[in-house]
């Protein structure tokens, strides 16, 4: 097996196809891991079937035309098995992820990769539980389908940063639904529910494009049903926080529900470190005395410095310290 030197550690056997690379297994011991971007000068733009699925990585036989290589950033640990995997970076010119790609990889959590992928296969996220942070970069000004394809294939709660081309950022939550069928014994069929209000989120495609007018404008209706409070929260902070094609009327509801909350919106920007964000914050929400004082203690607790001087300093302006004097006659 042929070493040679990469960003992380990996045993890839692969094939080399119509001018790029094929990886048909790929394991490695790490827990946060990206796949090399090449190998021997030939772009990797497909990952076969159950390419990481950690039952195949023990698995020392070579397919016909196959070739095995390890990639090695220095000192690893543990099994090349893929089942401490929780962040994973896919290649930037990766075309094609095959049927049951990432099958039973438990733990991973994040995955980054590039919007233009023209293929994902069908059960290549089974048994990714606890899969629901998307990193998604665009390379050019439209949009591909990778976000509809996960926002159908995954009902939990996503949290999804999409990087656009020169720099802008948009950050969405696409809350929980459930779906449930259950079986009509009398009838001989099954009933199907749906159970909680993030389902219009999760398919508010078009073509297989995200509208966020039409994601904005799901807001109001989402109040209306009975929702985690908290994944509201999230939602209206971080379209504020990154406003990209935010209209006034939608930002104007989000910056009155999170004036209704301002401690905890406080609270949400302290626990996510988020400091750059917290003069906006204030300036957004007007918080009371009792929402300040409670944000200084967190940030006392959590050692965040920076963001306590500012607390103190909105708390010294807004609620001037000072002697109250009483007379008594």
């Amino acid at each position: 097996m042929e070493t040679v030197s990469g960003a992380s550690n990996w045993k890839l056997v692969f094939r080399r196809e119509g001018g790029g690379v094929t990886l048909l297994r790929a394991g490695t011991p790490d827990a946060r891991a990206a796949l090399p971007e090449e190998l021997f000068g030939l772009p990797v733009t497909a990952l076969g079937n159950r390419a990481l699925a950690p039952e195949r990585q023990g698995d020392s036989s070579l397919p016909a035309g196959a070739e095995a290589v390890l990639v090695t950033c220095g000192r690893s640990e543990g099994d090349w098995d893929n089942r401490r995997l929780r962040e994973l970076t896919l290649p930037e010119h990766l075309e094609t992820v095959g049927d049951y790609a990432l099958l039973n990889c438990a733990v991973l959590k994040t995955l980054r990769m590039c919007d233009e992928i023209s293929h994902l296969g069908g059960g290549a996220l089974m048994n990714c539980r606890s899969l629901d942070t998307l990193h998604l970069t665009r390379s050019g000004p439209d949009q591909g389908e990778a976000l509809a394809w996960f926002a159908g294939e995954l009902s939990r709660e996503l949290d999804v940063t999409i990087h656009r081309p020169g720099g802008e950022t948009v950050r969405l939550l696409f809350p929980e639904y459930t779906e449930l069928y259950e079986e009509n014994c009398p009838a001989h069929h099954f009933d199907y529910f749906i159970s909680g209000a993030g389902y219009p989120y999760h398919h508010c495609f078009r073509q297989k494009r995200l509208s966020l007018k039409e994601y904005d404008g799901l807001w109001r209706d989402f109040l209306g049903m009975e929702h985690d409070e908290t994944a509201a929260l999230r939602l209206a902070w971080r379209r504020l926080r990154w406003p990209a094609d935010l209209g006034e009327t939608a930002a104007a509801d989000y910056r009155a529900y999170l004036a209704r909350r301002a401690g905890d919106a406080l609270r949400l920007v302290l626990e996510e470190e988020d400091g750059e964000a917290l003069p906006y914050l204030l300036e957004l929400t007007t918080p009371d005395r009792g929402a300040l004082s409670a944000a200084c203690a967190l940030a006392r607790e959590t050692g965040a410095t920076a963001a306590l001087a500012a607390l103190l300093e909105e708390l010294h302006r807004r609620f001037p310290a000072g002697l109250e004097k009483s007379f008594t006659l």
